[in-house]
């Protein structure tokens, strides 16, 4: 069965979303300054256009297998690589880790049902089973694949490491729970689990060489410390994009810069899940009815070790200088607003069960 295909929102409804209740959960500043004064940093963080990059690349690939269409698309967003490092960067490892992948995974055990697909789904009281007269849940799920007769959540991650660590954080995340029953109950169809496709990011960088000066510093020294008074040292030149290229293909040859982790998910999870994003409304409601935003400062830095896009303008008091120089403002879930399917989505068509 499909889902209903009318995703308006009444007007006295909020839309929700996993992003917002994890930040209400980790800190309800956090939340506010973001799903209520709609503030976000105007330097986003790197590591996530990057993630977003790769998203794309993997839509298309799952939907097309062409590499040619990712080659593409790389190019096109990345207009400035000539000049500006940071696109440079970008270029070089999005093109190495997708021919890396399409290397990996030159055919898939799972199949494609449909990706980069929308839910909108009911909050409920699971005492009552009253659905919530204020908020309703909305989002994105990467993908639904089949394999061995089950439905499966596709859920991409780029990461910078991959060990048993990142890997267990994979079960505590509540996030793949409630796209599961979301989907679930939307399109009608069991959900098993989900297959995690982690990519892991090179930490390689390109060599920039060495001025003149440069050179002539590290070779007074090395003459400094021969005993006979010379030395084979010659000056550092900037690495080609060839040959860093060649660099990065040959990481992600490496085992385990891709990995696949298969979770499964229970009924009682769901039921707890039930529980627990009731809870956080009744939280939430009770936060703006008293105007009691707190701060989590242990969550400062919980985003594995990055700050949160908040910090600045918190450790300033909420400066006002702070959060006009820093900060701008942005309607949020701006993700879900581009329809049921992503537009030009290779998976468009009414999914088949």
């Amino acid at each position: 069965m499909k889902a209903a295909e009318d995703m308006s929102t009444p007007a006295n409804i909020i839309t929700t979303t996993y992003s917002m209740w994890n930040m209400f959960r980790n800190c309800r500043k956090g939340c506010e300054l973001r799903y209520i004064r709609n503030l976000v940093p105007v330097e986003r963080d790197k590591n996530l256009s990057f993630g977003s990059l790769i998203h794309e690349c993997l839509e298309i690939w799952h939907g097309s297998r062409n590499i040619e269409m990712i080659r593409a698309h790389i190019d096109e967003v990345t207009p400035l690589r000539f000049v500006d490092a940071d696109q440079k960067s970008i270029w070089h490892n999005a093109m190495a880790m997708m021919e890396g992948y399409v290397a990996a995974y030159p055919a898939e055990t799972f199949e494609t049902i449909a990706l980069e697909r929308t839910f909108t789904g009911e909050i409920t009281n699971p005492d009552t089973g009253a659905k919530s007269r204020t908020f309703q849940m909305r989002g994105k799920v990467d993908g639904i694949v089949k394999e061995n007769g089950a439905y499966y959540i596709l859920e991409h991650k780029t990461a910078s490491v991959l060990d048993s660590g990142y890997l267990d954080k994979l079960w505590c995340d509540f996030q793949i729970t409630l796209y599961s029953k979301y989907i679930e109950e939307a399109y009608n169809i069991p959900i098993s689990g989900v297959i995690y496709n982690v990519l892991v990011k090179a930490k390689l960088q390109q060599g920039k060489g060495e001025t003149e000066a440069e050179f002539e510093v590290r070779r007074s020294e090395l003459l400094a410390k021969s005993k006979t008074g010379k030395t084979t040292a010659t000056r550092k030149f900037p690495e080609s994009d060839e040959d860093y290229q060649s660099r990065l293909a040959e990481k992600y040859r490496e085992p385990g810069m891709f990995h696949r982790e298969m979770l499964y998910i229970s009924r009682d999870q769901f039921r707890e899940l039930e529980a627990e994003l009731w809870e956080l409304t009744q939280a939430y409601l009770d936060a703006r009815r008293r105007g009691t935003w707190y701060r989590n400062t242990a969550y400062c830095f919980g985003n594995y070790g990055r700050a949160c896009p908040y910090f600045a303008l918190c450790r300033s008091g909420e400066n006002p200088n702070v959060e006009a120089n820093l900060y701008t403002r942005e309607a949020p879930h701006g993700e879900l607003e581009d329809g049921a399917e992503s537009a030009g989505s290779p998976v468009s068509a009414p999914m088949v069960f």
